[in-house]
């Protein structure tokens, strides 16, 4: 009997999630807000849809409730570069690291905010490995993290990391589909030329090689990119390699694999 690697209703729960965030987001726009361009791009309260989704994945996949971490209080986990670092859902069971989320979305504001929200992802990716290469998420021994010396491996090689069951490290984006964010933008290359795929590239594609190149060099398991129209609960993934569904695919796959 083949078992299904997904909920059958995930896809609905996706709709039922983007559908929440442009509710919610709407209604804390009547209300009081931090006001500038970071309403555009903190998601709070407006993703608990795609929270829910890592729980509904894991149950379906046999871990207990119990195992994934929503609190503000329980999704911390400590850095490298920084002590600590909260993120959006983390998923442990039996003392084992399995999972750690971060939900973004980006309405309005392109320009201001695209490189902002890259460099948060790359540099989040950086400080949870590093940390974990010296034994910051589990019960083993520690490597000393006062010093770093030429016997400690490069900074950022996965190939290099002492557990051979790393964590599942996914990072979604839900972007606002509209002209702003489909129209080409031009690169300001001063002294040296951009890479070519970047020349005319709107903000929605930029995030699209932004996706695609996380997981390639092996910062992330999976990232996601998904676009929304404003208001609606329709939502499109560039390609299927950065979509929604098969970032937690990839997460089912994992957790069926933790408990083989």
């Amino acid at each position: 009997m083949h078992a299904r690697l997904l909920p059958e209703d995930f896809d609905a729960c996706v709709t039922r999630a983007v559908r929440d965030f442009w509710v919610s987001r709407g209604n804390a726009r009547t209300g009081k807000t931090q006001g500038g361009t970071r309403d555009a791009v903190v998601g709070g309260k407006n993703m608990d849809g795609f929270v829910g989704l890592v729980h509904r994945v894991a149950a379906h996949c046999g871990l207990p409730d119990s195992a994934v971490h929503v609190r503000k209080s329980r999704v911390v986990l400590p850095g490298f570069f920084r002590a600590t670092k909260n993120w959006d859902v983390l998923v442990i069971h039996e003392r084992r690291l399995l999972g750690v989320f971060e939900f973004k979305s980006q309405v309005g504001s392109f320009g201001n905010n695209f490189n902002n929200r890259s460099e948060e992802v790359i540099g989040s990716a950086a400080d949870l490995w590093v940390a974990h290469h010296h034994g910051a998420h589990g019960d083993g021994p520690r490597r000393s993290r006062t010093r770093v010396t030429e016997g400690v491996p490069a900074l950022l090689n996965p190939s290099l990391m002492v557990d051979p069951r790393p964590p599942f490290l996914a990072w979604l984006m839900l972007l606002e589909e509209c002209e702003a964010s489909l129209t080409p933008v031009r690169c300001e290359e001063p002294h040296y030329p951009v890479f070519d795929e970047f020349r005319e590239a709107s903000y929605a594609h930029r995030y699209q090689i932004l996706c695609e190149r996380l997981v390639e060099r092996q910062l992330y398991s999976a990232a996601a990119l998904e676009l929304s129209p404003a208001g609606s609960d329709r939502h499109r993934a560039l390609s299927p390699a950065t979509s929604i569904r098969n970032l937690f695919a990839e997460f089912a796959g994992k957790l069926l694999a933790a408990q083989a």
